[in-house]
């Protein structure tokens, strides 16, 4: 069987830890019943040997199966990464949907795509990144009773991301100590606003109001001090048209949504302007994770 789940960009400037949305860019992996237990990685993180002896996939993967299913088969794990890992795409978001899902998958029990992303809340506190890996799309999420729930958008054809990955990560939980413990009336309302406004703009289509819409106050202006070359990446990426441009996650990626048409433009300028910086222009997946 094999396991298929796409890249995301949580917190969209003012949507922190609430909005987030989904990426065409997938990791996959393929399990198989093997004699002996086995893990192989093509792409990202190939040559990171502590990943196949220290696996959070295949800790996840046993954990789950060992609950549902009595059974002690041994598994060979085949996995082609193309998210890159600490660069705010979503990458552990993607392990954990994957494997709980790769489980129940193996052991022939079905699983809705609402029961997964509550099972993954209990290992990723915040919805933003899990819930679109799951769905696909602009998903809008709030947690109750240690349930998630959301709301999700379809993203049409006429827009489509370019996203700027540096070569360093930032740590997420690092980043997290920068920011406030605190925040005024003030701040709070205007993130309040702005993310509203996102919310709103992204559903009815309305691309004209996201610049001023995915303005935030509450967290980059603090993560992206950790790498100050960022903000020439935004700024950029802004002047050339871009509808929005925010940081992905809590960074390092910078993400941007532009017209469809406006995309090979962007790329060309941001690829120019940051050398040693990887660009990509992604399409929005709106199937999130899926299986055969």
């Amino acid at each position: 069987m094999t396991i298929k789940v796409p890249a995301t960009s949580a917190n969209m400037g003012p949507g922190f830890d609430t909005l987030g949305i989904s990426l065409q860019l997938f990791n996959e992996v393929t399990i198989t019943e093997s004699k002996f237990h086995s893990i192989s990685i093509r792409g990202e993180s190939s040559k990171n040997i502590k990943l196949k002896s220290n696996s959070m996939f295949v800790d996840i993967f046993n954990k789950h199966y060992e609950t549902i299913c009595d059974d002690q088969r041994n598994f060979r794990f085949q996995f082609t990464n193309d998210i890159p890992l600490g660069r705010g795409l979503g990458s552990s978001s993607a392990v954990i949907t994957s494997a709980i899902a790769s489980a129940y998958k193996v052991a022939n029990i079905p699983i809705t795509k609402k029961e997964l992303l509550n099972l993954s809340l209990k290992l990723e506190k915040h919805p933003d990144n899990i819930a679109p890996a799951v769905f696909g799309g602009f998903v809008v999420s709030i947690v109750k009773d240690e349930k998630v729930i959301s709301i999700k958008k379809n993203m049409p054809d006429e827009v489509t991301a370019v996203v700027v990955i540096p070569n360093k990560p930032i740590s997420t939980k690092q980043s997290r100590k920068k920011l406030p413990k605190s925040y005024t009336k003030e701040e709070s309302i205007f993130n309040l606003s702005r993310s509203s406004l996102l919310t709103g703009a992204i559903f009815s289509e309305n691309w004209s109001l996201l610049r001023e819409a995915s303005k935030d106050m509450f967290h980059e202006e603090y993560r992206i001090q950790l790498m100050p070359s960022l903000i020439d990446v935004q700024n950029t990426a802004l002047n050339n048209g871009a509808l929005m441009s925010t940081l992905s996650g809590s960074g390092s990626t910078i993400f941007s949504i532009c017209y469809k048409n406006d995309a090979k433009n962007l790329e060309s300028k941001l690829k120019h302007s940051f050398p040693k910086f990887r660009v990509r222009q992604l399409k929005f997946d709106n199937q999130g994770i899926k299986s055969n």
